[in-house]
């Protein structure tokens, strides 16, 4: 309990470091994140959509969620064929691994914290910019830390937390989420925001017995960085996924479609060289960034607190060309631990101990914990 509000002063403490001198170069500047898929701790349904449930009161959630990511930033260079731009990835492969925590002060309401950090990274990164000479690196880190998160998220409407074959297990679940990035990671990897950055969010979920649905919106609140002419700033966040139960019984296997948008407010820019350099004019167009992913989850334990899941996606052609962090293809696989204390059976024993998890049984008999009286 005393760790997260220790993790709230240390973050605050990086938000003061509201923009290093890497990020005050104009055009130039890396610090931009990569990677745009920033998973939830907690329960949840999909990878791409913040779920709607929350750890128990005064339990904690621990997981891991594993990602590659292919080419999530390419500079289309000019070169003598005006028609056909020299593209160099900025990052050509990146590894990256989000460590999640959560812990719940109730039944409807805990904290989150996430610490990502990037495992190894390849490509050019600014220097085809900047050049290659003293204080600049010829390419990108192959290790980063990245921007530390960390929130709350508050559930106002409770899906039920039922079996998907149970007749009543159908419902909605509605929460409100909110988080707040500090700029603590490296500054010239693509790992780092200029400044802090405020997400507010809603989720929306429904389960009808096997088949389940969720959205999300959200926005996220930064200043404009401008990166060779791509410009992110404030902007949008839109998730959506379907799944169905395929081994509904023990949730033993769940497939899922899932897609994610990010609409950029900023107006983009075209980049000129002049006699003083380097030139950034607006050019009226927009960008949003989006992804598809399939994924596979299963949930092996009673009671559906253990859960694994594995995507596979990719780029969602929005435009003629890839908008900058949308990388080719992304791979992610999640581990997570969440507490939930669903009782099927409204017995009053939880189903992570309860034997009998679909009939009513006192917490203490012959046939076990939660089964009927022989």
């Amino acid at each position: 309990m005393r760790l997260l509000p220790a993790a709230a002063v240390l973050a605050a403490t990086f938000v003061a470091r509201t923009a290093a001198a890497s990020c005050n170069v104009p055009i130039t500047s890396p610090c931009v994140d990569s990677d745009t898929l920033w998973p939830h701790a907690g329960p949840g349904l999909f990878m791409n959509v913040g779920g709607t449930e929350t750890v128990a009161a005064e339990r904690i959630s621990f997981g891991l969620v594993a990602t590659y990511l292919s080419r999530p930033i390419v500079l289309n260079l000019p070169s003598p064929d005006p028609t056909q731009p020299s593209a160099r990835p900025a990052i050509d492969n990146q590894f990256d691994a989000t460590f999640l925590f959560a812990y719940g002060l109730t039944d409807r309401f805990e904290l989150d914290l996430a610490l990502p950090v990037t495992i190894f990274q390849d490509g050019a990164g600014n220097t085809p910019l900047v050049g290659c000479g003293p204080g600049n690196n010829c390419s990108i880190a192959a290790t980063a830390t990245r921007d530390l998160r960390f929130g709350a998220t508050y559930t106002f409407l409770k899906r039920p937390a039922k079996h998907p074959w149970r007749h009543d297990a159908s419902g909605f679940g509605l929460a409100a989420r909110f988080e707040t990035v500090a700029p603590s990671g490296d500054n010239t990897a693509f790992a780092a925001e200029r400044s802090a950055v405020f997400v507010p969010s809603i989720s929306l979920d429904y389960r009808s017995h096997r088949f389940f649905a969720g959205a999300e919106v959200g926005v996220r609140i930064r200043p404009t960085t401008d990166f060779a002419g791509a410009r992110i700033g404030t902007e949008g966040v839109i998730a959506a996924g379907v799944g169905v139960d395929v081994l509904p019984k023990h949730d033993l296997l769940a497939l899922t479609a899932e897609a994610r948008f990010h609409p950029v407010f900023t107006e983009q820019a075209t980049v000129t060289q002049s006699p003083n350099g380097l030139v950034s004019s607006a050019n009226g167009t927009f960008i949003t960034p989006a992804e598809w992913m399939v994924a596979a989850r299963t949930a092996p334990l009673e009671g559906g607190d253990l859960v694994f899941q594995l995507g596979v996606g990719g780029w969602m052609p929005t435009s003629s060309f890839a908008p900058i962090t949308t990388p080719r293809f992304r791979v992610a696989l999640g581990l997570t631990f969440a507490p939930r204390g669903s009782d099927t059976d409204g017995d009053g024993v939880p189903d992570a101990i309860d034997k009998c998890p679909l009939e009513p049984g006192p917490k203490r008999s012959e046939a076990g914990a939660g089964c009927p009286e022989k």
